[in-house]
């Protein structure tokens, strides 16, 4: 699934390791996510929403398939 979490994490000047603290998920999960290896869960996406103050679907958008 295409995301915006290394834009908007850049925009915030935040690194993956703090990301992965704010929202208790691994800096690991965070590059995957980052990287569209691997979709976050419902409620980590909610945490990353609230956290950049965007909905869900600003932040995580279809893939085009």
């Amino acid at each position: 699934m295409k995301n915006r979490v290394k834009e908007l994490r850049g925009k915030r000047k935040i690194t993956q390791e703090e990301l992965a603290a704010l929202i208790g998920i691994s800096r690991q999960a965070i590059n995957a996510i980052e990287k569209e290896k691997f979709d976050p869960s419902l409620p980590t996406a909610f945490k990353m929403a609230k956290l950049f103050k965007i909905s869900i679907e600003k932040l995580f958008l279809p893939d085009e398939k």
